[in-house]
């Protein structure tokens, strides 16, 4: 029991099921995981899809910057870009505004199989929005954008 004012309260009982950042953050997991499931084939993990996508997105991006992003330690994000480069997937070149940094790109071998990846997302989206209206999409969509806005300092690209 919780003191209010000298009084006891009863503590809520907290649903989980109940909770925005919760369910949000299960239906990520869950995505992340199906999203491993069907590249496996490929021979990709998830890991290394993000690191593709994001340098895809932002290409010439530093190593620090992207293991920030993915939420990694340096060191982890240095050894997955070693992998991926040795794979002939993704390639570091000198920074040219700081000599200790590199910058990330993606390779043109990467290409084709990141073809296969957005095939694979696509219908993983599809099948995790069984049933939810385009209308209710792109909503959700609007609402994350703002959300992802309010809490990376409003430029709305999340950090």
């Amino acid at each position: 029991m919780a003191k209010t004012a000298g009084k006891t309260a009863p503590i809520q009982k907290y649903d989980p099921n109940q909770s925005f950042g919760f369910v949000m953050q299960d239906v990520a997991r869950l995505m992340r995981r199906e999203m491993n499931r069907r590249i496996q084939s490929l021979g990709l993990t998830y890991p290394q899809c993000a690191v593709m996508g994001r340098i895809l997105a932002e290409p010439g991006m530093s190593q620090a910057r992207l293991a920030d992003i993915l939420e990694m330690q340096p060191i982890s994000v240095a050894r997955l870009i070693d992998r991926m480069e040795a794979a002939g997937w993704v390639e570091r070149r000198p920074d040219p505004t700081d000599r200790r940094a590199v910058c990330l790109y993606h390779t043109a071998k990467a290409e084709p199989i990141l073809d296969q990846v957005w095939v694979h997302a696509a219908e993983m989206r599809a099948d995790a929005a069984r049933g939810v209206s385009e209308k209710d999409k792109e909503l959700l969509l609007d609402i994350l954008k703002r959300m992802r806005a309010n809490l990376s300092g409003g430029d709305g690209k999340g950090a």
